[in-house]
């Protein structure tokens, strides 16, 4: 039979009050005190009610994630970061998968808000800003991460995709390319839309022409960018570099070649946006643009204990700079 907190008060021989309070880490209660019932809670293996502090309006020390895919590496990446974070903090963390699609969305926060967690970091896209205004009306602290919102007051932890793209386009026209292929996510993807425009800027700065059908859109998967890949490679004129959005969008790129007979990077050059760890096992490395993953992770997570501790300041947009890995799937162009 599971201990309660009153076997924990019998055996202290103190209050359910005093361990009520040793729970939560308020009154004043004498060191020793402290470290007694700790102990014997640890003793008894009692574990406090989650549900029941919920109910009388005290932390669960749970937090909420949304995701568009976990098997996306960027994601699975993130969320470990998110998790250790908050596991440093008392924090546990409910992940939920939501393809992008804003009715699973509302279907996951309306859970989450059920299961009465602290606090919502939102890493997948939403259309419908009213699911986010309501959230934020009801005084459940959210952070948006890697998507943005800007007409919402709401915290705010973004990587510069612009200058991403510029990242990834000077590296490639260093290197003598002038044709080159861009294979983006769907056009609604915000951090898609702005790596791409960070790259034709910079080509046309170089004085380099951007050729429209050089651009493909497509899903975010592996063998969405082998497709695209593939139109460009057996196009009359292909590229001699390609651009691609996300590192999975890059191996499938890195499929197409091999495909159809093409080394990297004798006869192509790759580069990628993400830095998971799908960038350092390929055949042959490649060079990406990396994210910080695990200072974003960290980052959403104190902003939400901040607000829960009333210490946050006013909502904040932070945005985080890229780098540029340079590995082994780029090279100069022969004449």
């Amino acid at each position: 039979m599971k201990a309660t907190i009153y076997d924990v008060a019998k055996e202290a021989g103190v209050s359910i009050a005093t361990v009520s309070k040793v729970l939560n880490g308020k009154g004043k209660i004498s060191v020793e005190t402290r470290e007694a019932i700790l102990a014997i809670m640890d003793r008894l293996d009692y574990q406090p009610s989650v549900i029941a502090s919920a109910l009388t309006g005290k932390r669960t020390f749970t937090l909420g994630l949304l995701v568009p895919d976990i098997s996306n590496p960027f994601f699975s990446e993130i969320a470990r970061a998110i998790e250790d974070q908050g596991e440093q903090l008392g924090y546990s963390v409910m992940m939920c998968s939501t393809d992008n699609k804003d009715e699973k969305v509302e279907r996951y926060i309306a859970l989450l808000q059920q299961k009465k967690v602290d606090g919502i970091i939102i890493a997948t896209g939403i259309d419908n800003k009213e699911i986010l205004e309501q959230l934020l009306s009801k005084g459940i602290p959210v952070v948006l991460l890697a998507r943005d919102m800007p007409l919402v007051a709401v915290n705010t932890v973004v990587v510069d995709d612009y200058v991403g793209g510029c990242l990834a386009a000077s590296h490639l026209l260093e290197l003598g390319h002038r044709r080159i292929g861009i294979i983006g996510e769907r056009e609604k993807v915000r951090s898609s839309r702005e790596r791409v425009r960070g790259f034709r800027q910079t080509m046309e700065e170089y004085g380099a022409a951007f050729v429209p059908e050089h651009l493909k859109h497509c899903d975010y998967k592996v063998e969405d960018g082998k497709i695209k890949a593939l139109e460009l490679l057996q196009a009359d004129e292909p590229p001699t570099a390609i651009f691609a959005c996300n590192d999975m969008l890059a191996v499938g790129t890195l499929q197409a070649a091999r495909e159809l007979g093409k080394k990297v990077p004798e006869d192509l050059s790759i580069v990628s946006f993400d830095n998971t760890i799908l960038a350092a096992v390929t055949d042959p490395p490649l060079t990406t643009v990396a994210q910080p993953m695990e200072h974003m992770g960290k980052l959403v997570v104190n902003l939400i204990v901040e607000e829960l501790q009333g210490t946050a300041p006013v909502k904040q947009r932070t945005v985080l700079r890229p780098e540029l890995i340079t590995r082994e799937s780029t090279a100069a162009i022969v004449s």
